[in-house]
C-alpha cells in the first residue's frame, strides 16, 4: 500500500498508520517535507490512501493542487481519509474522491476522523483517543477486505459520501502563529513551513499573506515560542470551544 499524507502536527500521520495497519508493507509520504513534484504512477495493483487534514471544510489547498497534478493512478483502488478538528468536515471527502477518481483511481472507501483542532487547540485535545484509534483499527480492517475483492478494469459505480461536489472557494484563515521573545533562530520552523511563510533571516516573523495556519511550526518549535495570539483570538477560541463542545465521532463509508 502507498500511503500519502500531509501532517504538520502528526495527527494525519498517525491516522494514516492505525488505518493502514501492519499486515504488509506500506511506502509513506508526507507532502509536508516531500510535497510531490513529479508525476507519481501507482499501478492498478497497488492500493492508495490519501488522508488529508480539513482546513475550513476543505482539503490543503497546496496539497490539492499537487496530488491533481502530479498523483496517476492507473485503475486502482484509493481510500480517501479526512482529519477534522470536531466542527465538520464537510466537502473535503467528497473533494478528495473526486480529484481522485479525475486521476484514475477508484475510491472504494472514505473515513472522517477526529483529532485535536489545529488553530484552537482546546477542541478535541486528547483525540485521536483509544476510541478513536479502535476505530480507525477497524475501518482498516474493513478497508483490506474491500482491497481483498477489488478487481482492476471491472465495473466500480462511485461510493456515496456525505458532502457536495458543487464546492466553494477556498476561505483563508484568520489567525496565523507568532513568535514571542524565546525565539532561538534555530529555523527548525522556517525549515517546515510548507507554504515558505517564515524567513530564515527573521524566524520570529510570519508572512500572513502565505501562512495556511497547518501548525508545522507550533509542533516543531523547540521553546514552545510559536504560538496564536491576540485577543481576537482569544475571543475566537471561547466562542469555537463552546460550539464546538460535543464530541463527534467517525464516519466511514464504502
Amino acid at each position: 500500500m502507498l500511503s500519502i499524507f500531509f501532517s504538520p502536527r502528526g495527527t494525519t500521520k498517525k491516522t494514516a498508520r492505525a488505518i493502514a495497519g501492519h499486515d504488509g508493507p506500506v511506502q509513506e509520504r508526507d507532502l509536508l517535507g516531500r510535497p510531490l513534484t513529479e508525476d507519481l504512477d501507482v499501478p492498478a495493483e497497488e492500493p492508495v490512501l490519501v488522508a488529508m487534514p480539513v482546513y475550513a471544510g476543505r482539503i490543503p489547498q497546496h496539497c490539492f493542487e499537487q496530488l491533481s497534478a502530479h498523483l496517476k493512478g492507473h485503475g486502482g483502488p484509493a481510500i480517501a481519509v479526512a482529519v477534522y478538528g470536531n466542527r465538520d468536515y464537510d466537502d473535503a471527502l467528497t473533494e478528495l474522491q473526486d480529484l481522485l477518481e479525475a486521476n484514475g483511481f477508484h475510491v472504494v472507501a472514505a473515513g472522517a476522523f477526529i483529532g485535536r483542532h489545529s488553530i484552537f487547540d482546546h477542541v478535541a485535545a486528547g483525540r485521536p483517543d483509544e476510541a478513536d484509534l479502535a476505530a480507525m483499527a477497524d475501518f482498516g480492517g474493513r478497508c483490506r477486505e474491500v482491497l481483498a475483492a477489488y478487481v482492476p478494469g471491472g465495473d466500480h459505480p462511485p461510493i456515496a459520501i456525505k458532502g457536495s461536489h458543487d464546492l466553494p472557494p477556498h476561505k483563508k484563515v484568520s489567525f496565523h502563529p507568532s513568535a514571542g521573545d524565546r525565539c532561538m533562530k534555530c529555523n527548525a520552523c522556517a525549515n517546515a513551513c510548507p507554504a515558505g511563510a517564515i524567513p530564515k533571516e527573521t524566524p520570529w516573523v510570519t508572512d500572513e499573506t502565505k501562512c495556511i495556519s497547518c501548525g508545522a511550526c507550533i509542533y516543531l518549535c523547540p521553546t514552545q515560542t510559536r504560538q496564536y495570539r491576540g485577543e481576537a483570538y482569544e475571543t475566537a477560541a471561547r466562542g469555537f470551544e463552546a460550539k464546538c463542545a460535543q464530541r463527534r465521532e467517525p464516519e466511514v463509508f464504502f
